[in-house]
């Protein structure tokens, strides 16, 4: 089961937040597009759920 979907959320705002107003770096913008992808996996298993309940 995927971490929920507002905890990959708030993981995103945090690394965001720590970088505001400074250039990112190759390995930022990797490390953001891992936080990204585990977001999208924890809404696609949210939504997922919600539809096999309905």
């Amino acid at each position: 089961m995927p971490v929920p979907a507002s905890e990959a959320n708030e993981s995103i705002r945090r690394f965001v937040r720590a970088r505001r107003g400074l250039a990112w770096s190759a390995e930022d913008m990797a490390e953001y597009a891992v936080l990204l992808e585990i977001w999208t996996v924890a809404v696609r298993a949210e939504v997922t759920e919600v539809v096999e309940a309905a």
